[in-house]
């Protein structure tokens, strides 16, 4: 039972120190919706999509208003669209006239954002997963509230080269197909190894094949709340430190779990999954970024910044598996730079570089993520960009992920500006030393010797 005070205490973090639930995602499966004409699919996608997400963003206002709780975006995911449109599709404007339809019944239903325009090529691609890939800068460019991923390796089966390859090259053509936007088509666009069946954080979620027909994932964020409470033990130990994130993950993981069972009784939809990562937004105190100043860097990005994630995405793993046995999706610290206030700040300063936030992928949840760089960054490049991270999580056993903006018309010292939650970002350098010659090599690159557990 929750206590009095515990009640006095959440309303302290939820009116000073932004805590809210950062997102409820209804995840729906398509594949009861396949067919082998193209309009009938597009209907039955889009009825499918309206009948079960129809009530989503009215149940959560009122859970907002009964209990207080700011819900901050409602979501919805759907079934990688490159297994539901195969069969119908024949090349990549029949799968872009879908994207059309998923934006459209993503307005109707009123959510934030849809995830799920998507295809798993870890192992190799099939002739609707390189349409649908192909299709990518049209349809984001036709699209606003639809989101696009790409899984192109796992520990399991290695990473297919051929799709990083080619992921390079879409990125460049998203940015230039959205550049009257500040291409912000690639912000809706992440390229993932080893992604989640069950995240419900955009620009990557999708309702993974091995999920129901529909459920709800809650993602849960609190940046500011682990903040202030480190503001009370400034200069403790390492101890006093780990039991303080500790304690404050369990505290808001409970707000998450209480929002996830109330919204599952009252659209009949079974709960999933919380998702504990702290993700931080462009507003002032809600940053992971002060996080990690707080706990005594002067900038993130400083000599021990990596010991500092690792200690912070632990804990807040620690003590949010312990309010909820139901725990998912991505889980941990998320550093986007353009959403992170203080992660721009670091950036400007010239303390937190690519090579940097690289190194701290390694310990946080996901990884180079609303990155703005160069609008002229060759293909190859970005290739090669993707190449490091997929490597990262393939021999780590984790999910890790890129988002990179190549902002046409912009360099080094321009910022670029999305808007809303996706903030603005300065253009950092990339590397220019050239990997064509490796990028440009054909096949997979094999699964590290550990994967072999059966």
């Amino acid at each position: 039972m929750i206590n009095l005070s515990e009640v006095r205490e959440t309303n302290a973090m939820i009116e000073k120190e932004n805590l809210d639930v950062r997102t409820i995602t209804m995840g729906i499966s398509l594949l009861d919706c396949i067919d082998s004409d193209l309009e009938t699919l597009k209907n039955k996608i889009y009825d499918k999509i309206y009948r079960s997400a129809a009530d989503l963003v009215k149940v959560g206002e009122e859970i907002s208003v009964d209990y207080g709780i700011p819900i901050v975006n409602k979501r919805i995911s759907v079934t990688p669209i490159a297994l539901v449109g195969g069969s119908a599709c024949r090349c990549k404007e029949d799968f872009a006239s879908i994207a059309q339809v998923l934006d459209k019944a993503a307005r109707d239903v009123g959510v934030n954002f849809l995830g799920g325009y998507s295809a798993l090529v870890s192992k190799g691609m099939t002739e609707a997963d390189r349409l649908l890939i192909e299709s990518i800068p049209l349809a984001l460019s036709q699209t606003e509230l639809v989101c696009s991923s790409v899984n192109v390796g796992s520990t399991k089966t290695g990473i297919d080269m051929d799709a990083v390859r080619l992921m390079g090259s879409i990125i460049k053509k998203t940015a230039e197909y959205t550049a009257d936007r500040g291409s912000i088509g690639c912000a809706k666009l992440v390229v993932f190894c080893n992604a989640p069946d069950d995240n419900p954080f955009m620009a990557g979620a999708f309702h993974g094949v091995t999920e129901a027909d529909r459920i709800l994932n809650i993602g849960v964020s609190g940046p500011g709340v682990v903040k202030k409470a480190l503001e009370g033990i400034h200069g403790k130990d390492f101890e006093t430190l780990c039991e303080t994130v500790k304690k404050t993950a369990f505290k808001v993981t409970r707000v998450g779990q209480l929002v996830a069972r109330e919204a599952s009784r009252r659209l009949n939809v079974p709960f999933g999954i919380i998702d504990l990562s702290l993700a931080p937004t462009p507003a002032i105190g809600d940053s992971v970024a002060d996080i990690l100043c707080e706990m005594g860097l002067e900038y993130a990005g400083a000599p021990g910044t990596t010991a500092a994630l690792a200690l912070l995405n632990d804990q807040v793993k620690k003590g949010g598996v312990m309010a909820s046995s139901y725990v998912g999706g991505l889980s941990g610290a998320f550093i986007p730079v353009s959403e992170d206030q203080g992660m721009i700040n670091a950036a400007c300063a010239g303390c937190l570089t690519l090579e940097k936030l690289e190194a701290m992928t390694c310990v946080c949840s996901v990884g180079l993520d609303m990155i703005a760089i160069p609008g002229d960054t060759k293909e190859t490049t970005i290739a090669g960009i993707i190449a490091d991270e997929m490597a990262i999580g393939m021999v780590n056993q984790k999910t890790t992920a890129v988002r990179l903006i190549p902002a046409v018309g912009k360099k080094v010292g321009d910022q670029v500006s999305f808007g809303g939650l996706l903030g603005y970002a300065p253009i950092m350098p990339v590397n220019a030393f050239s990997c064509d010659e490796f990028v440009n090599r054909r096949g997979r690159i094999p699964a590290p010797i550990h994967s072999f557990k059966n």
